[in-house]
């Protein structure tokens, strides 16, 4: 069915997603934070394990993930620099499928999670049975999905792409005469269809952070700061992405922040990308763009709660005890590797 906005939404009843609340956070103090960080690098050297973290983490987190030798990524480079990187224990800090994605492209070794209890709501919108159903109605579509779904999701599918590549995988489909059934990210996928001219049936998904910033809102914060350049992840509402200077994945809107000659930012993504933004551009203003306004509940703002749940002391428990660990039955890896490999293989070819 078409909407008003013109989005061709698959006619499918989501299930409620149920947004925990922001975790309450008490600040270690200086010196029992050192020492909890010392107990996790000794760990992480004695058990053969690195630590991958993603950018909408807390900033203890990603800086040690550096620190130790691990990386601060997208989903998935956290995911291939596990295949590439010779530690048998990959420690994922982020939300549970980028942690089964690790598992997925590194099945020969263990995968584990600060908490387990980390999810996203993209995942949590597309569950396997609704989303197989509607792709059995649909056969002669080529399903792709973002890398936002559930290992059985992405088994179900022909893609799987990130924001980054989206763009040309759609283009590369539609020049071959495929149609397009897109999940589970409707915004994401709006956008995608908006710059290629392909239609795509769209699963009806959102994300809690990026679908709580508010257009109104951000035209006032940019009559205060008309100098700023607007950063928008395409997750983000159609009157948000309108108003962006630069329209892209969290790599891209970090190296915008470098590459820009702009003395401020206004950021609608989640501001746990702020470490690594102040990190390389520590010259640079950041502003996050407003959640607050006419018809904000601000259930996300624009941290995710679910993100939030990585801390420094569940990683110890987690190295201590082998606890949060990621297992995804060989069988249905192996299914699921093919949709991320095609990826993989189509990602180098635009490079060449």
């Amino acid at each position: 069915m078409k909407n008003g906005a013109g989005e061709n939404l698959a006619d499918v009843r989501i299930p409620l997603v149920k947004v925990p609340a922001h975790p309450v956070r008490l600040e270690l103090p200086g010196p029992e934070k050192d020492a909890l960080k010392d107990r996790i690098r000794t760990m992480l050297r004695q058990q053969n394990a690195v630590l991958v973290a993603h950018y909408y983490t807390d900033g203890d987190l990603q800086d040690l993930a550096e620190e130790t030798g691990g990386c601060v990524a997208d989903s998935l480079e956290m995911a291939r620099f596990g295949t590439e990187h010779p530690a048998q224990i990959l420690v994922v800090a982020g939300v549970r499928f980028m942690g089964e994605t690790s598992k997925i492209l590194n099945n020969e070794k263990r995968v584990l999670m600060p908490d387990l209890a980390a999810t996203c709501s993209l995942d949590e919108g597309c569950p396997i049975g609704l989303f197989s159903d509607f792709c059995d109605r649909h056969p002669d579509h080529t399903v792709v999905v973002y890398a936002n779904t559930s290992a059985e999701v992405k088994a179900r599918s022909h893609w799987v792409v990130t924001s980054g590549i989206a763009l040309p995988v759609v283009k590369h489909l539609a020049e071959k005469g495929e149609k397009i059934l897109w999940g589970p990210d409707r915004h994401l996928g709006r956008y995608v269809q908006q710059l290629t001219g392909v239609e795509m049936i769209l699963w009806p998904g959102s994300c809690v952070v990026h679908e709580e910033f508010k257009a109104d809102a951000l035209i006032q914060l940019r009559k205060l700061h008309p100098q700023a350049a607007v950063l928008v992840h395409p997750e983000s509402p159609q009157e948000v992405v309108d108003q962006a200077d630069v329209v892209g994945s969290t790599t891209a809107l970090i190296q915008a922040v470098q590459r820009l000659p702009n003395k401020e930012f206004i950021v609608a993504t989640d501001a746990g990308i702020f470490n690594k933004m102040r990190q390389l551009a520590p010259d640079k203003i950041l502003l996050g763009a407003p959640i607050a306004g006419e018809g904000a509940t601000c259930e996300s703002c624009a941290r995710c709660p679910w993100m939030e749940m990585n801390t420094l002391e569940k990683l110890a428990i987690a190295l201590e005890a082998g606890a949060g660990e990621i297992e995804v039955a060989p069988e249905l890896a192996a299914k699921a590797r093919i949709p991320i490999q095609r990826m993989l293989d189509f990602a180098k070819t635009l490079k060449k």
